[in-house]
């Protein structure tokens, strides 16, 4: 499924990450709580990174490839805080392994770099927050992006929708069979 992925950098350095994250998930103690708990955090972070490296390789929109690009930037720096966290703990003697997946994570940044500024910014729709349009945007009429939503033609609409009614009246499944036979339950 990800092989269309395998030769672009940033995915290539992300499964490293997450090989790194696994090696040393082995090693730590078991009956740390907290030690356990940033394995989790870890290893969800490297998993989100992955899976909005898809996210924005998917299509070749700009916006949409910024809003995965800040998710990926939130979860890079969050794994390299609680990495780096895990030399505070006494029951984490394997300090190597901070130095080496922080060292990879810095790698990935300046990929990360290099793969956002390819985003191609002429393939955009208009962000109304303004956080991800590109340099330049021109801010589109109100008009143009206003989705004319009519209240009224709405309620109009809803109600004319007939939904069909149950043969059971709405008091019969009050018992909790919710319409089962009690062969059904078995």
């Amino acid at each position: 499924m990800f092989e269309k992925y395998a030769n672009i950098p940033i995915w290539k350095k992300a499964e490293e990450i997450f090989k790194l994250i696994e090696a040393l998930g082995s090693v730590l103690p078991e009956d740390d709580d907290y030690i356990q708990s940033s394995k989790e955090i870890m290893l969800a972070d490297i998993m989100i990174i992955s899976s909005k490296i898809v996210g924005a390789e998917a299509g070749n929109e700009y916006t949409i490839r910024m809003q995965n690009a800040a998710i990926i930037r939130h979860h890079a720096m969050s794994l390299h805080l609680t990495v780096g966290s895990l030399r505070m703990h006494e029951s984490f003697t394997d300090h190597d392994y901070v130095k080496v997946i922080r060292k990879e994570i810095d790698d990935f940044r300046e990929l990360f770099i290099a793969w956002k500024n390819g985003f191609d910014a002429s393939n955009h729709y208009w962000d109304e927050w303004e956080l991800f349009n590109p340099p330049n945007a021109i801010k589109p009429d109100k008009e143009d992006f206003d989705d004319h939503f009519d209240l009224d033609e709405f309620k109009a609409f809803m109600e004319n929708i007939t939904f069909e009614e149950d043969e059971a009246s709405d008091d019969e499944d009050l018992d909790g069979d919710f319409g089962f036979d009690d062969e059904d339950k078995k």
